[in-house]
């Protein structure tokens, strides 16, 4: 019989639904899982006490035949950088180790409103500033599947979560393929949904916003049911002004046309090869119309750095003058880098980010999806310089955005909903992720779609049955 701890959040909540396993019982096996795996250190915060009360209160309203909420007693995590009434949002820093938001994020809300209860809050790298959970406020988040290797960023915390027990739903942000990066070094699976679709109200500028919030889950099915629950209009939100706009969906017998984008001006691992033409051969096996396309997006990078880079400056900069012993030099270093562009140069760089929403709206006028690799490589070595130069294939692949995600920062750009959902493993025992990509609010056609793929691709093997997975001698300790 399947632990409760091990239950896909779907069938978590039908099981409470029908009474067969209560909300006390839910949230104290995930607190129970979090204390098993505290080696893997994925919490920055626990609320086990508010948690247990929450609970409590959530299995007296079905006793007492209340109408529940679809997520009615599942706990679910929150990352650390998304605010959470009354439980610290440290944004990974020591800085803001004693910050306690006085309300709940949207997308928290949401979640809590449909009966969801909170456990705790997941690691995250300083202001989600690079794709390796790690930082000296809280040390550095393990990899379930093998020590030696990242977990990702900077959801790291949370999809590790998700893998292992911990919960079985948890909320993201996505800057750069912070939710999908994660999901697919961790075997899980992660949605950035269309911009404006789940409003993020904390993103410092909402007109040029290119963060999002969003679901991560075991499975694609428990990803579409925190979805359903997280989007929705919210006039304070520039591009979520509406909920009328049609949302498609998949209908019988109709045959997706994907364009398929193996490089996009990348070296690509051979094993992540072997898996996403392994998966378009199964898309194609349902029916699917597969055909390849060119798209450079390497190209990209340097725009989207200015991007980043300018944004930490004008947000962190007086608190790397102020406090520079407080801040990761990771994040210091960037801080410093971004010091050097001109308006010139963040006004070219949204010109670019323009271009390539242009080219991804042509290629999508053809195909109803885009798949391609959601990463270049498997999960990196976790003592790799995140500002390095990075190998992949044996060669020298360039700086590891460009190298290993150049896939999905575009994506961030151009506000289009992507996910993220296992395909495979390395012959090391890694994950390996297939992203795909839809039109602007085909938020539940791409899920749809995804649905159909996960079921044949059949990815069993998942970091929960894998729990004692064997370490290097790799710890949660910030490397000294």
């Amino acid at each position: 019989m399947t632990a409760i701890a091990d239950l896909p959040a779907r069938d978590l909540a039908t099981a409470i639904q029908s009474k067969a396993v209560s909300p006390v019982e839910a949230v104290d096996a995930a607190l129970a899982r979090i204390e098993e795996r505290r080696d893997l250190n994925a919490f920055m915060a626990i609320c086990a006490d508010r948690a247990r009360a929450e609970a409590r209160t959530a299995e007296a309203a079905i006793m007492n035949g209340v109408l529940l909420g679809p997520l009615h007693g599942v706990p679910f995590s929150v990352k650390d950088l998304t605010n959470t009434e009354g439980v610290a949002t440290t944004q990974g820093c020591a800085l803001f180790a004693d910050s306690v938001p006085a309300a709940d994020a949207v997308a928290v809300a949401r979640a809590r409103a449909a009966g969801a209860i909170l456990i705790g809050k997941t690691t995250t790298p300083e202001f989600g500033h690079k794709p390796f959970t790690e930082g000296p406020f809280f040390g550095r988040t393990l990899n379930p599947w093998n020590h030696a290797y990242t977990c990702g960023g900077s959801s790291g915390g949370a999809a590790v979560a998700v893998a292992t027990g911990m919960g079985p739903l948890a909320l993201g942000t996505d800057g750069g393929g912070s939710i999908r990066i994660p999901a697919a070094c961790c075997g899980v699976v992660g949605l950035k949904a269309t911009l404006g679709v789940i409003p993020n109200l904390q993103a410092p500028d909402l007109f040029g916003a290119n963060s999002f919030v969003g679901p991560m889950a075991r499975d694609v099915s428990g990803t579409q049911l925190m979805f359903e629950v997280l989007k929705g209009p919210d006039r304070r939100d520039p591009y979520g002004q509406t909920g009328a706009l049609p949302q498609r969906v998949r209908v019988d017998g109709e045959r997706p046309r994907i364009g398929f984008l193996l490089r996009c001006g990348n070296i690509l691992d051979p094993e992540v090869e072997a898996s996403v033409v392994s998966a378009m051969k199964q898309a194609e096996a349902l029916g699917m119309i597969v055909e390849p396309i060119e798209l450079d997006l390497v190209s990209l990078e340097p725009h989207f750095l200015v991007l980043l880079r300018s944004l930490l400056v004008a947000r962190l900069g007086p608190h790397a003058e102020r406090s520079p012993g407080k801040l990761d030099p990771t994040l210091l270093a960037t801080i410093e880098a971004g010091r050097a562009y001109s308006a010139v140069d963040l006004h070219e760089a949204q010109f670019a980010r323009t271009n390539c929403f242009l080219r991804i709206q042509d290629i999508l006028s053809r195909f109803d999806l885009i798949a391609s690799p959601t990463l270049s490589a498997p999960p990196l070595p976790v003592d790799l310089d995140p500002l390095g130069q990075i190998e992949i294939a044996g060669r020298d692949a360039g700086t590891i955005r460009g190298a290993w995600y150049p896939y999905t920062f575009p994506i961030n750009l151009t506000g289009h909903p992507a996910i993220s959902l296992p395909c495979g493993l390395s012959r090391t025992g890694l994950p390996i992720g297939l992203q795909l990509v839809g039109r602007w609010f085909e938020d539940s056609y791409l899920i749809d779609v995804a649905s159909q793929l996960e079921a044949s691709l059949s990815f069993k093997a998942r970091a929960d049955t894998k729990l004692k997975i064997g370490s290097d001698g790799a710890d949660g300790k910030w490397p000294t």
